[in-house]
Formats: structure tokens, C-alpha cells, sequence
């Protein structure tokens, strides 16, 4: 009889089926490759949704590896295209959120492992750099999320009237300011450092402080306040 991987799913035995697995046994009971093949739903290339996940993993290593991959590229692979592609990438972005448990309006940031807490699950695998501006009423709760940019931070990009006009706009007491090193270096660069003196005067000049600048370094952090640089 020919190995089951060599004939569709729906031929193997019903306990070794990804899907019936999952039903019967639960998710934690599947492999990676098996998590994926439910994901994809079908083979395609004359191999299965299985040996799909499965050159996937081997080509990337692991799903975190994986999640990092442009759509442009995963298309590539025999038997992904663009609408597997779509949904690898959908698939991890929810589990993103999910982990995340994204910081909403209304609730109240204690200090940078809040931040962190949130912000490391959405940010530790986003292939470039995104600045964000937390904005906080006189409590010190959140009242909004802003994208100040989305590539190298430097001042050409996060400049300070981007971040107060938003500030004022929701008439916000305070801000703290966030962005990720995709490196995972945990050293804040010279730019970094000046970017924070520069927000931080202006804060001052317009009576909206700066609280915090934490900085996502892979699955952790560096806090200036906690380090003394504000």
C-alpha cells in the first residue's frame, strides 16, 4: 500500500486526518505542518495540503520565521500563490491581535510593561520600523492610538507637529511614544535618543508631556523613563 502522504487527505485513515485530529483531539494535538494543511484546506502541485505546510517549514524554519515573509515571496512557493499567500498573512495578523490584547480606549497605562505587554506581541515581527504615539488624558488613560510612520525612524520622518497636531486634536494630557527595532537590538540608536530629546522639548512647550518612549526589541523592551533619559 502506498505511504498515506502520497494520496490525498481525504483517503488517510479518519485519525490521522488533520481536521477530524483537531475535532477529536484538539488543536494542541496537530503538527505545524497539519495546522497549516487546515488553513489551506486543499493540496495543489500534486501534493497535499500537508506537504504544503510542510515545505513551507522547511524552507522558513518555523511559523515565526514564516509570519515575517512578504506576500511577494510566499507566492512563489509551488502551490501557495497569491491566495494562500493572503491567508498565511491573514492568519498570523489575527493571531497578533489576539496576543496582543491591543490597548483600547479607556484603558490605563501603569508604566512600560503595559506597553510592552501589548505591544510586543503586534510589533516584534513587523519587517521595518513603525512609530506610534499613545495619547493619554489626565488619568493617564489611553484616548487613542496614532501611526506617526512606518519605515527608518529618523526626525525627517517623526517630526513633533505630527505628534502634538494629533495630540491636541484629542485633547490629550500626555503622550507616550512607541516604535520597534526590528534588528531586536535592545541599544537605542543616537537618532533614537535625539528624536526623544526633540519630542520631549516640544512636549514641554506645549504643556503635553512625554511620558515614556519604549522601544520593541524583539520579545522585549527598553523603557527611557525607567532608564532615566527623559
Amino acid at each position: 500500500m502506498p505511504d498515506k502522504d502520497t494520496r490525498s487527505i481525504p483517503s488517510w485513515p479518519r485519525n490521522e486526518r488533520p481536521r477530524e485530529k483537531l475535532l477529536e483531539r484538539g488543536p494542541e494535538a496537530l503538527s505545524d505542518a497539519e495546522l497549516l494543511a487546515i488553513v489551506f484546506q486543499t493540496g495543489g502541485h500534486g501534493r497535499t495540503a500537508v506537504d504544503l505546510g510542510r515545505a513551507l517549514l522547511a524552507t522558513y524554519g518555523d511559523f515565526r520565521e514564516l509570519s515575517r515573509r512578504p506576500v511577494l515571496e510566499l507566492r512563489e512557493h509551488p502551490g501557495i500563490g497569491s491566495a494562500r499567500a493572503a491567508i498565511i498573512h491573514a492568519v498570523f495578523e489575527i493571531g497578533r491581535r489576539h496576543a496582543s490584547l491591543r490597548i483600547d480606549a479607556g484603558d490605563a497605562i501603569a508604566g512600560p510593561e503595559d506597553v510592552a505587554h501589548m505591544y510586543v506581541p503586534r510589533m516584534r515581527d513587523l519587517p521595518r520600523e513603525r512609530f506610534i504615539a499613545l495619547l493619554l488624558d489626565n488619568a493617564g488613560r489611553v484616548i487613542k492610538e496614532k501611526v506617526i510612520s512606518e519605515g527608518s525612524v529618523n526626525a525627517s520622518i517623526v517630526h513633533p507637529r505630527e505628534v502634538f497636531h494629533a495630540a491636541v486634536t484629542e485633547l490629550a494630557s500626555a503622550v507616550i511614544l512607541l516604535h520597534n527595532h526590528p534588528s531586536g537590538v535592545r541599544t537605542p540608536s543616537r537618532e533614537d535618543h535625539a528624536i526623544t530629546k526633540q519630542l520631549v522639548e516640544a512636549g514641554r512647550l506645549m504643556d503635553i508631556p512625554v511620558r515614556d518612549h519604549v522601544i520593541i526589541c524583539g520579545s522585549s523592551y527598553v523603557s527611557f523613563a525607567e532608564n532615566g533619559w527623559l
